[in-house]
């Protein structure tokens, strides 16, 4: 299976299509520091105990001074990692927007093929790899830590419209008490949004990864979620729509690598990135220079008929 991985991550997409309904899968994401990589690792742990296969995808994020990755999520998740059903891998960002690499959605059918009947993504933090993520799996869940002051304000008004389902985490000891009024102003904060679906209603749950409560009550959730979707054919529309979202998305990285290596344009983006940096060029004029060159080149070689 890392054999194939590595395959899908080091080439260009391959037509690779298993799509079924007897996987199911889920992003994860939530700020650093809300027990992301704890989570899954007990999660994961029940899982398989009840007979499930479990993927994990842990979106990595990569120096952009170095181009190396932490890859320390599977470093956190050492019981997990050991179990002979669950199948743990870090995914480079590798600079792609967002932090989900352009082979991250080849990777989750892949898992699917290989008989993975759950699959997890854990994403970098907060930010737009959450809406990358959203467009490639099922069900989206924001884990959230009970502390930190001004909760709401934190967090994007997007991504909490995203969210299917929000755990808040860490709900043990002295943070109990927190943890149940951040429950109770997320739950009030959802009412007020736009629901994402018409026969789901987000969920908030409290969860302690420590002591294990609440996570079998978010697990009865989640396949709530599921069986509603399935028998609404929601969760089939929303396959469909990914997938268009995601060859879109392949299109514009590739035609923005076939802009950056054109010979011609090539040649003057270092000449005229000087000439922004110095202050002689404006931005939009630089880019409509690079452009034009690109386009009279490319319409030598493919003339417009």
């Amino acid at each position: 299976m890392a054999r194939k991985y590595g395959v899908v991550n080091h080439t260009e997409p391959k037509d690779i299509n298993y799509r079924q309904n007897e996987y199911s899968s889920a992003g994860l994401s939530g700020p650093p520091g809300a027990g992301k990589s704890t989570f899954i690792e007990y999660f994961g742990k029940m899982l398989t105990e009840r007979g499930h296969k479990l993927s994990v995808l842990a979106v990595d994020p990569s120096s952009c001074t170095s181009g190396g990755s932490l890859l320390g999520d599977k470093t956190r998740m050492t019981e997990l990692s050991r179990d002979m059903n669950a199948y743990i891998r870090p995914s480079p960002t590798r600079g792609t927007l967002g932090g989900v690499t352009r082979t991250t959605n080849e990777a989750i059918l892949l898992c699917e093929g290989g008989g993975y009947d759950i699959i997890l993504i854990e994403t970098v933090g907060v930010g737009q790899s959450e809406f990358a993520v959203a467009d490639m799996v099922d069900m989206f869940v924001l884990l959230l830590p009970p502390a930190g002051g001004d909760e709401l304000q934190g967090i994007k008004r997007g991504i909490i419209e995203m969210a299917d389902l929000v755990a808040i985490t860490k709900s043990d000891g002295d943070l109990i008490v927190p943890a149940r009024r951040i429950q109770a102003e997320y739950v009030s904060a959802l009412k007020l949004l736009r629901r994402r679906s018409k026969v789901w209603k987000p969920k908030v749950v409290r969860i302690s990864s420590r002591s294990g409560e609440g996570i079998s009550e978010m697990w009865d959730k989640m396949k709530e979620f599921r069986d509603l979707m399935l028998a609404s054919g929601e969760l089939t529309a929303r396959r469909q729509k990914q997938q268009k979202v995601w060859m879109w998305n392949l299109i514009q990285e590739s035609v923005l690598e076939h802009f950056r290596t054109h010979p011609t344009v090539r040649g003057q983006i270092p000449l005229l990135e000087g000439k922004v940096l110095s202050g002689a060029l404006s931005p939009g004029l630089a880019a409509d220079l690079l452009l034009k060159a690109f386009k009279a080149e490319t319409n030598d070689i493919y003339p417009i008929q």
